[in-house]
């Protein structure tokens, strides 16, 4: 198959994103979030508390547990965050927890620049060569091409939130990235991608995900032994032993579990449909132009092996009911197909995107400065009525190294609109600049101007303090079966009190119980309701009943 590539590339369209400016715009989105804030409920505490069941000695390393029920899934994420509690006593707990997973983030946003890249160098995705010369140059074009897949992982939304916890989807979506990166690279350096896809699909396996690993491997393996590439074809049996020892590694940790839930209704599928249409954006429907105007190259190695990549966690989120984190193994592979739309945009379509974002943005960092100035100088003060109505007890604080990285990040914005909007921008991956610069701006406004009262709201602490004042100094223990895990976790590591979550009310042998109620309901016989304590964010007759014997 001789058709050209749609791609049309000159050689000052393949120009690399300056590097000090990526370095910055990769840390302004993963260090805010990462100090001054508890785990947020539900994942992210829940996964903290299993980290902290090991590293306390409340739990063996082989079976994490918070109140006595044991994690689904891997340990292996668990273990991760564990190690940097030991490691770092001298850090809270939660932080050190979060350090080595915003490392993880890390080598993401590094694996899918290194996958794109050597992507790009294929023969078969090289752009239109001129008549007369200068189109761009084989490595320089690669580097574009990455750097502009960074970009749009970067401005993808469903990262945002997922991508800043402690949970094992995390460690699943590194995994995938290895995998991904294995791949790509195999036409390069066989070492490399031997190794990559050796330790890509047992992590996967061992973090929860074990299903989607033997699919990876089932369909790496076919597409591996139909290369035209020796060094590919030559992977094959490497990925089957990735195979052998991701079933190994489930098997040893107990890992498989099978959460299939379809209910396979209209209402399920626009639903569906809805959640992939702002949780992959703007990556989907570059992805899917990609497709289109790629059409006759899909075989090729730079269309088909991404999407693999993102299929096998796209099916997976649909038998799964839905589910967005595992519709966040589908980002990487997204963003590589989302680079390759580049260089075939229409500059009507780039200039839509573009004032969208200006003015999308720039109205979201309007909203968060508008609510701390409220919060700091009670003007508007409807703004801050509504902030106290939504969080009752929150109490505004001022920080002001927080206000200085809010400045900063503003102007920094400010500079990136002029920028764009300047003439003479030829850059491939000029069109995601924006977006990515706007996320990243939003995510770090939260994280600094609206940081007090999210950490207020989201955090458990202040039900924690709450329980603290109605409960004597030392009570046995707090008997909560049926409750969330997040709570459960609350309960152990922020309050410190031993929890009972097994045995129900009428055997347990617990001085206290909780319990969550909607309305009143009297209490179960033996026990006697001392307080009806709530969130800062509950609402109507919503709380839960602190119960005595």
């Amino acid at each position: 198959m001789n058709l050209p590539t749609p791609a049309i590339v000159a050689e000052r369209g393949a120009q690399r994103l300056p590097r000090l400016a990526l370095l910055l715009l990769c840390a302004a989105y993963v260090l805010p979030g990462l100090f001054g804030r508890d785990p947020w409920r539900n994942a992210d505490l829940t996964a903290f508390g299993f980290m902290a069941s090991i590293a306390q000695g409340h739990a063996s390393w082989w079976q994490p547990a918070i109140a006595g029920i044991p994690a689904e899934g891997g340990p292996l994420p668990f273990w991760l965050g564990a190690l940097a509690i030991k490691a770092l006593p001298f850090l809270d707990p939660a932080l050190a927890a979060r350090l080595p997973f915003a490392a993880v983030l890390l080598l993401v946003f590094m694996l899918v620049w290194y996958s794109s890249f050597h992507l790009a160098r294929t023969e078969a995705a090289q752009p239109v060569a001129f008549a007369f010369g200068g189109e761009a140059q084989v490595t320089d074009y690669a580097r574009a091409m990455a750097d502009g897949a960074l970009l749009a992982l970067l401005a993808s939304l469903g990262l945002l939130m997922l991508g800043h916890e402690t949970t094992p989807e995390l460690l699943q979506l590194l995994a995938c990235a290895i995998y991904l990166y294995g791949l790509a690279v195999a036409p390069y350096s066989a070492w490399k991608s031997r190794a990559a896809v050796l330790l890509s699909l047992p992590v996967l396996a061992a973090s929860g995900a074990p299903a989607v690993s033997m699919l990876y491997a089932g369909l790496g393996a076919w597409l591996c032994q139909r290369s035209s590439y020796d060094d590919v074809r030559s992977l094959t049996m490497w990925v089957l032993a990735a195979a052998l020892l991701s079933a190994l590694s489930a098997w040893a940790f107990d890992a498989w579990a099978w959460r299939v839930s379809m209910p396979g209704t209209t209402e399920f599928g626009l639903q569906l449909l809805s959640q992939f249409g702002w949780f992959c954006w703007p990556a989907w429907p570059l992805a899917f132009w990609t497709l289109w105007r790629w059409r006759h190259h899909w075989p090729r190695r730079h269309i088909l092996l991404p999407l693999i990549v993102f299929v096998v966690p796209m099916v997976a989120s649909i038998t799964m009911n839905g589910s967005d984190r595992a519709l966040l193994l589908c980002l990487p592979p997204l963003a590589v197909l989302a680079a390759f739309a580049l260089p075939t945009l229409k500059r009507s379509f780039a200039a839509a995107v573009d004032w969208f974002s200006v003015f999308f943005f720039t109205a979201v960092a309007l909203f968060f400065w508008a609510y701390y100035l409220s919060m700091q100088q009670g003007w508007p003060p409807k703004l801050l009525a509504n902030l106290q109505r939504l969080a009752q007890g929150f109490v505004p604080s001022f920080h002001p190294l927080a206000l200085l990285a809010a400045a900063l990040a503003t102007l920094a914005w400010l500079a990136l609109v002029r920028w764009r909007t300047s003439r003479h921008q030829h850059a491939v991956w000029k069109s995601l600049a924006l977006p990515a610069g706007g996320v990243t701006l939003a995510w770090l406004l939260a994280m600094t101007l609206m940081l007090p009262p999210l950490d207020y709201a989201r955090s458990n602490r202040p039900l924690i303090e709450r329980l603290r004042a109605q409960l004597p100094s030392n009570p046995t223990c707090i008997a909560a079966p049926d409750q969330a895990m997040s709570l459960l976790a609350a309960l152990e590591f922020q309050g410190g009190w031993h929890v009972d979550a097994r045995r129900p009310l009428v055997i347990t042998e617990c001085s206290h119980a909780l319990r969550y109620v909607q309305g009143q309901e009297v209490p179960p016989n033996g026990w006697r309701l001392l307080a009806i304590v709530k969130r800062p964010t509950d609402r109507g007759d919503q709380g839960y009943q602190l119960l005595a014997r």
